[in-house]
């Protein structure tokens, strides 16, 4: 069964974090729905590994761009390019940021997590976007709901939340903005945690007994991009399998 989420096909969706994970099945899944995609990534392989999936399923435009979006000048320079490559880009996903086992600095950890969302979504929104243009970020059940050992890490989720709830008060004529919280989610960062011995006691505590797939969270995120999720701005939208209810 074709899956409509009332795109406009062409429309242009640019992903950040593209190259594994919640990324790469938000940039295959939204490439099946017929949206043209700027895939961006640190890493050069797994940025060209997702292209080349989801140049299998598109029928519309696909660009790539090696950045740190923490750095200005690369999404200065990522956005003109992407804006010659697409026809447009109504939609953002900022997905980038680092794993919660990087041993980062405190200040210099949120300085890249929170501004890198807070650049990119400038950046974007800079280009007019347009009618109907919605910013999703991904942050986590992490500092929202539950605290992690890593201070950093609950701390920037928190803020980048905190940045949405701004952004959906005071910018909403511009365009949308929600935050997609993952829990517990089967990306390359969490190999094997199911099996061990800590990862098989939090999966007891899921109600839905398993970890999320990469596939839970891009298809959430592509619902509150989309026109179908037009009023819906501002709000944090758990995706943990009822794992934090459980807390």
């Amino acid at each position: 069964m074709a899956i409509d989420l009332g795109f406009t096909a062409g429309d242009g969706l640019l992903i950040t974090g593209a190259g594994s994970g919640i990324g790469r099945a938000t940039a295959l899944h939204a490439a099946e729905l017929g949206l043209s995609v700027s895939l961006w990534d640190l890493d050069p392989a797994g940025l060209a590994e997702t292209a080349r999936l989801v140049r299998d399923v598109a029928t519309r435009a696909v660009h790539t761009w090696v950045a740190d979006v923490s750095d200005d000048a690369a999404v200065q320079d990522g956005f003109a390019d992407a804006r010659g490559a697409l026809d447009g880009i109504r939609y953002l996903h900022n997905n980038a940021g680092p794993a919660s086992s990087s041993a980062l600095p405190f200040d210099r950890a949120l300085e890249i997590s929170v501004g890198s969302v807070r650049r990119m979504t400038d950046a974007w929104a800079a280009g007019a976007p347009g009618e109907g243009a919605a910013m999703v970020a991904t942050t986590s059940v992490a500092g929202n709901l539950v605290g992690t050992d890593s201070a950093w890490y609950s701390a920037s989720k928190a803020a980048i939340m905190g940045y949405i709830r701004h952004l959906a008060a005071h910018r909403a004529g511009e365009f949308r903005c929600n935050g997609v919280a993952p829990g517990m989610t089967d990306t390359p960062r969490l190999a094997g945690f199911a099996g061990s011995e800590m990862g098989r006691r939090v999966l007891q505590r899921i109600p839905l007994g398993r970890m999320a797939s990469p596939d839970d969270i891009a298809w959430a995120t592509l619902f509150l991009l989309s026109p179908l999720a037009g009023y819906i701005n501002g709000v944090f939208l758990p995706v943990d399998g009822g794992w934090t209810v459980t807390q």
